[in-house]
């Protein structure tokens, strides 16, 4: 391995996944702020899915230096216009964009938002309202500094106000296909009041919260722009309906009158939430007796006449359930039940979406055709998806051959530079079945050029997990080389090296030896024609040239005995080279006659 492959190695161990995609002029900027209601916003809004396990992705263990470290750490692929595009198609209405704005904050005590993360998240939302969404954007657990609320109230509220004045700032121009939304799930805290131990600190929390959702209206209304009128969304206690509809839980006041009350909905948890069993409750793998369906009703019942009914719009902000130890039917009724149950008392469901869930960020589509029928048959809106028009070619690694060091040569066309983006299907696995799995490679090219003819060696990493079977590259024009330098390039070469880097896993954290990777396939899309596509030759075989350096030598010998007993795995092409009478295997013969090679 080079020592610029080492350099990209250890960056991709590292970064997971070094792409950046550039900003795009505000979409909706100066845009008039239209005479309607909150209710009747809402309402139009229709259905909606969240953006999630993205760019309120968090870590100390990221350890990022660039927005997609943190938009990929939590298995996404970078967010692409086309794939924002994709959730209008598939019959949604609203985009709910959580949203981690510490990632990339100096630890300085100012809580200056990232320009770059502030870019990146307007260059998302920017593509969500050009594509007709509306959008919801909010400061997620982020970290979870929420929760420190009760202890360090003066220095967590200066934190919550200064963040939101940044935000408020930045989209102060936009329409009202923009919402705001106070916080996530964690307005309410178990250290002030446990809701199972009685009421000692009940009214303190709920103090509290109402204390936080008025500093966020008192924040946005004075932020100048459109932020006078802006429809806000405002977070129930914990976002659970009991707790919200408790008399104690008082929406902010708001000179403007444009406010909407956020819950979610993840109930019962023991089907909801639960995979496997917990220490507080039985994981079930079934939903929709007459019970469960009468408990949903009598719940979004609940939140029609606590507010719907008093002129307060809902919009339930997440609902969903796993799909692991699941039923298939009862995951199908009970998302589509809580998205009727909803709809039908004129509140907005919002469908928890992670990377592999319900919609398919690759293919730019719903996951499930019959479920993203009935989700749209619903809200009265139908998929109306559009042909890719790219063309495309794909190669199944069992095609492929191998360079000297094992890594599969991605024939690319003499018109390379019209790619656009790949799609690799993989398998990954655990032999030692680790609660979570991962790893991470890459397409590298041995020559990328700028304009003014700069040639460098540069990649484009991907990361990938248990249960991913597809990951996603895009090409944007933008490389780096060796030094982690960034230019504005284009491929200049007719070939790639499809790269496992790296693994790590839940057992083996630092080198993950029990995870392994099988690239299946790569399909490469190209906007216009990928040119003439020539096979690479194949590598020359040397006999008993076992570690594939071009010389035959006693280390040679070494590595044969090696793989006879297992130490060591060896590439297609040491395989070939250390099997002497080609008799397609490695045995003792083989080693004599290489013996016999070196004595000579």
């Amino acid at each position: 391995m080079t020592g610029k492959r080492l350099t990209a190695f250890f960056t991709s161990l590292v970064m997971f996944v070094m792409i950046i995609i550039p900003s795009v002029p505000q979409a909706n900027a100066a845009e008039a702020m239209r005479d309607i209601t909150t209710m009747e916003l809402v309402r139009d809004m229709g259905i909606g899915i969240n953006l999630g396990n993205t760019l309120e992705a968090c870590g100390d263990w990221v350890n990022g230096k660039t927005p997609a470290d943190y938009e990929t750490a939590w298995g996404s692929p970078v967010v692409t216009e086309e794939m924002i595009r994709g959730y209008k198609n598939a019959g949604f209405g609203v985009l709910r964009i959580p949203v981690a704005w510490s990632n990339l904050m100096k630890d300085d005590g100012s809580y200056k938002i990232s320009p770059d993360y502030m870019a990146r998240v307007t260059d998302v939302v920017d593509w969500a309202i050009g594509s007709g969404l509306y959008v919801i954007i909010n400061i997620h657990w982020d970290n979870g500094w929420v929760n420190t609320f009760p202890e360090n109230k003066t220095e967590c509220m200066k934190r919550f106000e200064t963040m939101w004045t940044q935000i408020a700032d930045n989209y102060k121009d936009y329409g009202d296909h923009l919402m705001f939304e106070s916080q996530n799930e964690e307005l309410g805290w178990e250290k002030l009041w446990n809701r199972w131990a009685g009421n000692d600190g009940k009214t303190e929390s709920y103090a509290l919260v109402n204390e936080i959702n008025q500093k966020f209206v008192d924040v946005i209304r004075k932020s100048g722009g459109n932020n006078a009128e802006r429809h806000l969304l405002i977070s129930g206690y914990n976002t659970g309906i009991d707790v919200t509809c408790d008399p104690l839980f008082k929406m902010p006041s708001d000179p403007a009158n444009r406010m909407a009350v956020s819950v979610h909905y993840y109930s019962p948890s023991t089907f909801a939430i639960l995979e496997e069993d917990a220490d507080w409750g039985k994981a079930q793998s079934t939903w929709g007796t007459a019970k469960e369906v009468e408990d949903l009703n009598n719940e979004m019942d609940m939140m029609k006449s606590s507010f719907v009914d008093k002129g307060i719009p809902v919009i339930i902000g997440e609902y969903g359930c796993p799909t692991k130890n699941k039923e298939p039917e009862s995951v199908m009724k009970f998302l589509t039940s809580v998205c009727e149950a909803a709809y039908s008392r004129n509140m907005c469901p919002v469908l928890w979406d992670t990377p592999g869930g319900r919609y398919d960020r690759l293919e730019c589509r719903m996951a499930d055709k019959e479920l993203g029928e009935k989700l749209c048959a619903i809200a009265g809106t139908k998929a109306n998806y559009t042909e890719d028009t790219l063309e495309s070619v794909t190669y199944k690694t069992e095609e492929l051959k191998k360079n000297s060091n094992g890594e599969y040569i991605v024939p690319l066309g003499s018109n390379a530079k019209n790619l656009k983006k790949a799609i690799i299907t993989l398998s990954c696995t655990s032999s030692e079945n680790s609660g979570w799995f991962c790893g991470g490679g890459g397409l590298t090219f041995d020559s990328v050029k700028t304009a003014d003819g700069k040639k460098f060696w540069s990649s484009k990493g991907f990361n990938y997990d248990g249960g991913k079977e597809k990951v996603l590259i895009t090409f944007d024009g933008k490389f780096k080389d060796d030094k982690d330098n960034e230019f504005d390039a284009e491929i200049n070469c007719t070939e790639a090296g499809l790269v496992d880097w790296w693994h790590s896993s839940e057992k083996y954290p630092e080198g993950g030896d029990d995870v392994s990777c099988e690239f299946k396939a790569i399909t490469l899309y190209y906007d216009g024609d990928p040119g003439t596509i020539t096979e690479p030759e194949a590598p020359e075989v040397i006999k008993g040239d076992t570690d594939c350096n071009g010389t035959v030598n006693t280390k040679d010998l070494v590595k044969s005995i090696d793989m006879i007993i297992g130490r060591t795995e060896a590439s297609e092409e040491s395989l070939k080279n250390a099997d002497m009478n080609d008799d397609g295997k490695i045995t003792v013969i083989d080693i004599i006659m290489l013996k016999n090679v070196l004595i000579r």
